[in-house]
């Protein structure tokens, strides 16, 4: 995995979640991950098997919600630490599913790696007001660290910019993500490009 990671945030998003993912899958992002926080079963269903069908030879992945993820046939699931324990998801899954794992500190970071996550959420590397319960910005130096203690590929988030982003993947990120910067601009397309140019 490697590249711009693209998380929905219909909240922040200017032209919506169905445009912004058409824009990520123009652009060749790394992956597009589902993320919606509230809302009824039936709804966060017939959104993401809409956006399934938009993402033709990009990785869809459903954030938390391994129900939807099955019932969509995702390529795979992002979790938390304080989601369904990662094994389970495993089991349910299937081997060839795509998991991925936010991490907080190294500890977590070997932990999700031994027990077989296919890449590793960083977070949160700056102050970001994207995820109300995203705890406090571990800096460039908790990137750095994860990246020489393990081998899975690094996924960094958190107030990342295309200002800081060259120091990010500098620090070790394989792939990044910036919500805001992204959905909140008049072109998500165009600043989608940004980021893969850099990589």
């Amino acid at each position: 995995m490697k590249g711009y990671y693209f998380i929905t945030d219909a909240n922040l998003s200017r032209a919506g979640n169905a445009s912004d993912v058409r824009a990520a899958v123009a652009e060749g992002a790394a992956a597009v991950q589902y993320r919606c926080k509230s809302g009824e079963t039936a709804m966060l269903y017939a959104e993401a098997v809409h956006l399934k069908a938009l993402c033709r030879n990009v990785p869809f992945l459903v954030n938390d919600r391994v129900d939807i993820a099955l019932a969509v046939n995702a390529d795979g699931v992002h979790i938390g630490q304080d989601d369904m324990p990662f094994a389970v998801v495993r089991r349910l899954l299937g081997p060839k599913k795509i998991v991925g794992l936010t991490v907080h500190t190294v500890a977590e970071a070997l932990a999700g790696a031994a027990a077989g996550a296919d890449y590793l959420g960083v977070s949160p590397i700056f102050a970001t007001a994207t995820k109300k319960n995203a705890g406090p910005p571990a800096g460039l130096s908790l990137l750095s660290t994860v990246r020489k203690a393990v081998k899975v590929p690094l996924v960094a988030i958190g107030g990342i910019t295309l200002a800081n982003v060259p120091d990010v993947i500098a620090a070790g990120a394989d792939a990044v993500c910036a919500i805001s910067a992204v959905v909140s601009a008049e072109i998500a397309g165009e600043e989608i490009a940004k980021f893969q140019r850099l990589f």
